[in-house]
């Protein structure tokens, strides 16, 4: 569950196993990430199926104080549980890429760039400070590209 939180919010490891159940506003539909990173608090959107999937999770876990908290309850598991848990995944599929925790949340913002999500949106959503930090997200796909082509040809048709 943490993964698909991590990749469905945007969330640093770090942020998404710092949650604690009230983190979760189901009335607003966002998460609240606390403390992130430099302290910082921002609130992002929650889907509608993420939402889902956590109502699920919570009915068969049924976490008390933190989200995703050890056996005792006392803390959150350890980042180290998501990475073996992420890895256990993508054994399971044909991807032999280098995947780490960090790319779920790339992937996040790679996906949001390519729907047509403004840029300072995705810098609000990730806590970015400097939009130069965002900019790193900012790779040439094929669909980007394909746009890119698309409405130069729109342009060039015009002249």
């Amino acid at each position: 569950m943490s993964l698909i939180l991590m990749y469905a919010c945007g969330l640093r490891v770090s942020e998404a196993l710092h949650l604690r159940i009230q983190d979760i506003d189901s009335q607003r539909m966002v998460v609240w990430v606390r403390n992130g990173k430099r302290d910082k608090d921002r609130s992002v959107p929650l889907p509608q199926q993420t939402l889902a999937h956590l109502r699920t999770y919570w009915a068969e876990y049924r976490p008390t104080t933190w989200l995703f908290p050890t056996k005792t309850d006392a803390t959150t598991i350890r980042s180290g549980a998501v990475r073996c848990r992420l890895k256990a995944a993508l054994s399971e599929t044909a991807t032999r890429k280098n995947v780490g925790c960090h790319t779920v949340r790339h992937s996040y913002a790679t996906h949001l760039l390519e729907a047509g999500v403004h840029l300072r949106a995705i810098q609000a959503l990730l806590g970015h400070r400097s939009l130069k930090t965002t900019f790193i997200y900012m790779h040439l796909t094929q669909s980007t590209m394909a746009d890119v082509q698309a409405q130069i040809n729109k342009v060039m048709a015009r002249g």
